[in-house]
C-alpha cells in the first residue's frame, strides 16, 4: 500500500486522518508539517487523500458493525464548482451511519441508487423514516419491491414501512451537521470525483467516532489506532 512512497507511512496516515477529521485546509496541513521539519506540498497531501481514503474505507467496511432495522434517510447539500449537489445519507435508530451516496442530481434515479446500495449492503430494514419527499418514497417502494422479488420467499416478506414526518427526521438533520461542519472550511470542492472520495473519507471518520468498526484487540480504539490498524491489514 505504501511501497515506493517518498514519505513514511506514519506521515501519510497523519495527514490523511487530520484532513478528514478536522477543520483544516490542505495549506494548513502543509504549514503544520513544515513546523515539524517535513516539507510536503499541499497538492501531494490532496493526492494522498484521494488515493488512500478509498482503500482505508474498503477495509473499514469489512469490519463495520451491523445496523438496526429502523433507518432515517435524507439528503443534504454540498457545493461543487459553485453548484449545489446532493449527499444522500441514512442513519439507524441509535445514530449509526447506514450508508451514503453523493449525486450531481436530486431525482428518482439518484435516490434509487442510494437505497439499492444501502439495502444490498445491510439488508432490508423494517422501517425508513423520511421527510415529505415523494421521490424518496417512490424510490424506497421500487427498491423494496425489487429486493422482495429477488428473495425466494418474497410472498411472506413484509414490505418496508415508510413514515413521512419532518419532525421524526430531526435525528438525521442533526447528524448532517457533523459532515457540514467539516466541509465548511473547504469552501467548496473543485471536482465531483475528488468530492465523492473526500466525502466518503469524512463519512468513514464519523463512523469511526461512532465506534462502528469491530476491533477485537480494543473495543474503543482512537482514530489514530483505527487508521493504523486498517493500514496494517494491507
Amino acid at each position: 500500500m505504501f511501497k515506493g512512497r517518498h514519505f513514511d507511512q506514519s506521515i501519510i496516515l497523519l495527514c490523511v486522518r487530520w484532513y478528514l477529521a478536522y477543520g483544516l485546509s490542505l495549506r494548513d496541513l502543509k504549514e503544520m508539517m513544515s513546523e515539524r521539519g517535513i516539507s510536503v506540498d499541499h497538492s501531494t497531501i490532496h493526492r494522498w487523500v484521494v488515493h488512500f481514503s478509498p482503500l482505508i474505507l474498503d477495509r473499514f467496511n469489512r469490519r463495520k458493525r451491523a445496523v438496526t432495522g429502523k433507518w432515517h434517510a435524507d439528503e443534504t447539500y454540498i457545493k461543487v464548482r459553485g453548484q449545489w449537489m446532493y449527499l444522500y445519507r441514512a442513519i439507524d435508530s441509535v445514530g449509526d451511519t447506514v450508508d451514503f451516496w453523493f449525486s450531481q442530481h436530486r431525482h428518482l434515479a439518484a435516490a434509487k441508487r442510494f437505497f439499492t446500495k444501502a439495502i444490498e449492503r445491510h439488508g432490508r430494514p423494517q422501517r425508513i423514516v423520511i421527510d415529505g419527499s415523494q421521490t424518496n418514497r417512490e424510490s424506497i417502494i421500487s427498491c423494496d419491491m425489487t429486493s422482495r422479488l429477488q428473495e425466494r420467499r418474497h410472498i411472506h416478506t413484509k414490505p418496508i414501512r415508510i413514515r413521512q414526518s419532518q419532525y421524526l427526521n430531526n435525528r438525521i438533520e442533526q447528524d448532517h451537521r457533523r459532515i457540514k461542519r467539516r466541509v465548511r472550511p473547504m469552501l467548496g470542492f473543485k471536482a465531483f470525483s475528488s468530492a465523492t472520495i473526500t466525502l466518503a473519507g469524512i463519512e468513514m471518520v464519523q463512523m469511526m467516532r461512532k465506534r462502528q468498526g469491530r476491533f477485537s484487540y480494543n473495543p474503543s480504539p482512537s482514530l489514530a489506532e483505527q487508521f493504523h490498524a486498517l493500514a496494517a491489514a494491507f
